[in-house]
């Protein structure tokens, strides 16, 4: 049987790890090297329920820096209390004042109140109309009540007319197009696009998220590139549905266009495809790293067929709500 004074001091040195997890950055740094991207800081904001972005986002992040040279920072919605990420927390993404000198933000979030002294981040760099990514449920990215500070960017927002997602990206939330669960998507090349650099090398787009609907035709300053074929079931090898769900094809990745007052334009890549299974499809993996060249002025840089070779270990869960991996910590994410 241990003493007392055994005991304690194991206890001692239980509650100084836990302090030192808890202290550590809730964020995670990947060191850009030699590439297109040296000297790029690039921002990618987790935080959603449901498409396991916290997977996701790292890996995007890792592939970015070691194959491309861009440095990037991953924020990760995170318990206070542990310092665990915890995409069921709406209320709380440390570390966004990153953004201040940020190139490129890539963001992944779902129904978002962040508070005040949080969103001032965001709403900076969007008036500064500096470029962004926004992947699947960055259409609805925000769900601030009215009244706030911010709740323009709120996704039903009637002030600004579908806030953040309409707005900036290009649509809000409207509704599910394939059956969710049950009918995947094959991404399309739109005719005419074939030789957007954005869409090189992309030749095999597929992933078990559904199509989402978007309202018809997107706003004038929004280019389609890619659209979404719902398939008859959750495998890449299964047919088209007939009917009218495929007549037409809803886009799933378009590019657009925001100006600010002073003239400045800022470039937004959206795609409404996008969890953690969806990324072990190479070509959309491949289409969103383009995505960061173009949108960063860089499209005469970008590969024939860019390196987008999977960095370390991933291993994708399925999307659904609230099945996140327990006490995951921003360092664990770490590249190794």
């Amino acid at each position: 049987m241990p003493t007392i004074k055994q005991l304690v001091a194991t206890l001692a040195v239980l509650v100084l790890l836990a302090s030192q997890a808890i202290a550590a950055d809730p964020w995670v740094v990947y060191q850009g090297g030699n590439g297109p991207g040296k000297g790029k800081h690039v921002v990618l904001i987790s935080g959603d329920e449901e498409y396991r972005s916290e997977e996701f986002l790292p890996q995007l992040g890792k592939i970015l820096a070691k194959h491309h040279g861009f440095t990037c920072t991953v924020l990760f919605a995170v318990n206070p209390a542990d310092g665990s990420i915890d995409p069921n927390n709406q209320n709380n993404i440390p570390g966004l004042a990153a953004l201040k000198n940020a190139d490129l933000m890539i963001i992944s979030t779902r129904f978002r109140n962040l508070p005040d002294e949080q969103m001032r981040y965001i709403d900076g760099y969007v008036k500064a109309r500096r470029p962004i990514i926004g992947i699947r449920t960055a259409t609805h990215a925000f769900n601030i009540p009215p009244g706030k500070k911010y709740s323009k960017y709120s996704f039903d927002s009637r002030e600004s007319d579908g806030g953040f997602g309409r707005r900036i990206l290009g649509e809000t939330w409207i509704d599910h197009h394939g059956r969710h669960g049950f009918e995947s998507t094959r991404g399309v090349v739109a005719k005419g696009m074939e030789r957007n650099p954005i869409v090189r090398g992309c030749n095999d787009i597929w992933g078990p998220t559904d199509v989402y609907a978007v309202r018809l035709p997107l706003p004038r300053d929004c280019k389609p590139l890619v659209l979404g074929q719902v398939l008859e079931g959750m495998k890449p090898t299964h047919k088209p549905v007939s009917g009218v769900k495929n007549n037409p094809l809803m886009p799933i990745a378009w590019t657009k266009t925001y100006k600010g007052a002073g003239g400045q334009t800022g470039r937004v890549f959206t795609t409404t495809m996008g969890s953690a299974q969806d990324f072990q499809s190479k070509g959309l993996r491949r289409l969103v790293v383009n995505a960061a060249y173009w949108c960063l002025g860089l499209e005469d840089k970008i590969p024939a067929n860019a390196n987008v070779d999977l960095v370390g270990e991933y291993h994708a869960l399925p999307f659904g709500g609230g099945k996140f991996r327990k006490g995951v910590m921003p360092a664990d994410h770490a590249m190794k």
